[in-house]
């Protein structure tokens, strides 16, 4: 299953890129889920980012780690893979990207594949995981520009 969301930023990739912080990553949170971010390395291949999350009732560990990182000057991306995801998750890739829209501009792209462990489960967890990331471009735009 797949999750796309698109947000214009009205700040260049550079700007961007040092703001993907613990600080960004605690900002995004979603205010209906309870969340510890227990290790956050940052956004490099080899980094991981460790939760403690409270995923459909159950208090699970989520463990990501950063496998791929790219930098051509018109795009910024790293990849997240789960290496330990809270059922009923099975397989777990967030593609995390930056592109130059002009000198002031940029749009920030979260781009996420995901598999339950039985298909038949894959569009209720798509329902159960949406909101998570439709509130993204809000959260944002409010961390970047103050809006």
């Amino acid at each position: 299953m797949k999750l796309f969301f698109e947000t214009k930023i009205d700040r260049s990739i550079a700007t961007i890129k040092s703001g993907f912080t613990l600080d960004l990553f605690v900002a995004l949170k979603p205010p209906f889920m309870s969340m510890n971010v227990e290790r956050f390395d940052g956004c490099s291949p080899g980094h991981e980012v460790h939760l403690a999350i409270n995923m459909l009732g159950k208090k699970q560990k989520w463990i990501s780690v950063i496998t791929q990182e790219q930098n051509d000057g018109k795009e910024w991306s790293f990849v997240d893979e789960g290496k330990m995801i809270p059922w009923p998750l099975a397989s777990w890739r967030h593609h995390h990207r930056v592109v130059y829209l002009d000198e002031k501009s940029s749009k920030i792209i979260d781009d996420i594949n995901f598999e339950c462990v039985h298909p038949w489960m894959n569009k209720f967890m798509y329902i159960a995981l949406w909101p998570s990331f439709a509130i993204r471009p809000r959260l944002y735009k409010k961390f970047f520009q103050g809006k």
